[in-house]
């Protein structure tokens, strides 16, 4: 069984097509040209949080898939760290963290999710074609299929779709025209990447 969500893509980035740059830091993400339509109050406070909000993008993914208004990334992230879904350091942030991120998506947009400690790709699978969604925690270099990565776990992503020994997955910090959106991950690829955990959201 093959199931396929039509899922827009965001990255977390507002010039997707430059991720590449951002990453191999050709280019900083303070230079992105779209950097005002994320809504932060600088290109400096933009790069800050650029790094840290592939929760922030998988959620607007879903807004978008639902028909909902999506907020412009860096408020969005700024309310759901004083819903207690990031932890703000000077030099850092600590998150995303799920418990609270999961109670506030129910309050603030109706969101139903489950954290799970400990997610089975199976399950993931079947959510996925009972129609939700799932939010995973992997390995950024995911975007990299041929890469393995010093630890599992560290950045998430949006699962879009399942089929026979594989899923796909939306990337916040895929590189474009090769895995960002609907990138196809074999399992025995993932688990490479997979750290077990993750959120899944239920169908709308």
């Amino acid at each position: 069984m093959q199931t396929r969500h039509p899922v827009p893509y965001y990255s977390q980035w507002e010039s997707a097509e430059l991720v590449g740059e951002f990453i191999e830091g050709v280019l900083s993400a303070s230079a992105d040209p779209r950097w005002a339509s994320s809504d932060a109050s600088s290109p400096q406070e933009y790069e800050f949080w650029s790094w840290r909000t592939c929760g922030i993008a998988c959620l607007r993914m879903v807004l978008a898939h639902r028909g909902m208004a999506v907020p412009a990334a860096v408020p969005l992230a700024e309310e759901c760290a004083a819903a207690g879904g990031y932890v703000r350091h000077p030099d850092r942030v600590d998150g995303l963290i799920y418990a609270p991120f999961v109670a506030w998506i129910a309050e603030r947009f109706g969101i139903k999710a489950t954290v799970r400690a400990e997610l089975p790709v199976a399950e993931i699978s079947e959510r996925v074609h009972d129609g939700g969604l799932a939010m995973i925690s992997v390995h950024p270099w995911i975007r990299w299929l041929d890469r393995t990565p010093p630890k599992a776990g560290g950045h998430l992503v949006l699962v879009t779709g399942a089929g026979p020994g594989h899923l796909l997955i939306h990337n916040p910090s895929g590189l474009p025209g090769h895995s960002q959106q609907h990138a196809r991950i074999a399992l025995d690829a993932l688990n490479r990447f997979y750290a077990g955990r993750g959120v899944l959201i239920d169908p709308p």
